[in-house]
């Protein structure tokens, strides 16, 4: 894996093991491409952040700032290394559990992101719980998005009908593979 455009195309990020499924290289020019110049200035948050990979592409590309929150430690020191490997300005990693995380910065006023980059684990058997739309259905997300923002959400392709998305508006609904990429904007 690697950072794909901007002032540090083509850095190799390291990927933690065995905790992350990483965002494929292909999926994430369709969603950069998608996004174009909305990530320039933008204030990012990056949520199941995994490898940090999303965070450090919108930094690389002229991102303002990125806040990457992921509860794997090991999956944090990875994060680290790859910002020290980068060398781009801006980006925090916080640890913890994305659904205790959010609500503790919305109550602090932890300021308003322009542009959320959310890759939950994906359901794999009947019962289990659906982390794409419980995050979706987040209250305290949706408070910290400025007005006209941005989730761009990674899912397992063919879940969830557009009405189950609640307060969001769907600019794009797309599939690549077992991949969907829903781009919400906050209404």
């Amino acid at each position: 894996m690697r950072l794909i455009s901007g002032s540090a195309g083509g850095i190799p990020l390291e990927v933690p093991k065995n905790v992350t499924r990483p965002t494929q290289d292909r999926v994430k020019q369709a969603i950069f491409n998608m996004l174009g110049e909305l990530v320039d200035g933008a204030r990012v948050l990056d949520v199941f952040a995994g490898s940090g990979a999303l965070g450090l592409e919108c930094l690389s590309r002229g991102a303002a700032s990125a806040l990457m929150i992921e509860q794997d430690r090991g999956a944090c020191e990875t994060i680290r290394k790859n910002i020290t490997k980068s060398r781009l300005e801006g980006s925090s990693v916080r640890q913890g559990d994305v659904f205790k995380v959010l609500p503790q910065l919305a109550e602090q006023g932890g300021g308003t992101f322009d542009l959320v980059f959310a890759d939950p684990p994906y359901t794999h058997k009947p019962g289990e719980e659906d982390l794409s739309l419980k995050l979706a259905l987040e209250p305290s997300l949706h408070s910290l998005i400025a007005p006209g923002g941005s989730v761009i959400l990674e899912c397992r392709a063919g879940r969830n009908s557009p009405s189950e998305w609640g307060p969001w508006e769907i600019l794009r609904d797309r599939e690549y593979g077992s991949t969907r990429i829903l781009w919400l904007r906050k209404r």
